[in-house]
């Protein structure tokens, strides 16, 4: 399954280290939800959503509308 998460980091001009660094979520495991290998469990979404401005269903791939319905 692939996500927009690479997409979002390439947009914010963030290397996975950076976004580590940022959220404290470990570099290993970016890599593996940016490629679709794994699928972050809902607090991680949360934070990364957070993170990007975005939506949650925006990251999964859900929408193709990145903002957020509040």
């Amino acid at each position: 399954m692939e996500t927009n998460l690479k997409k979002l980091r390439l947009q914010k001009k963030k290397t996975q280290l950076q976004v580590q660094m940022d959220t404290g979520i470990e570099q290993a495991l970016l890599s593996k939800y940016e490629s679709g290998k794994r699928v972050p469990p809902t607090e991680t979404l949360i934070a990364l959503a957070d993170y990007y401005g975005v939506s949650m269903d925006y990251i999964m791939g859900r929408t193709d509308r990145p903002e957020i319905n509040k």
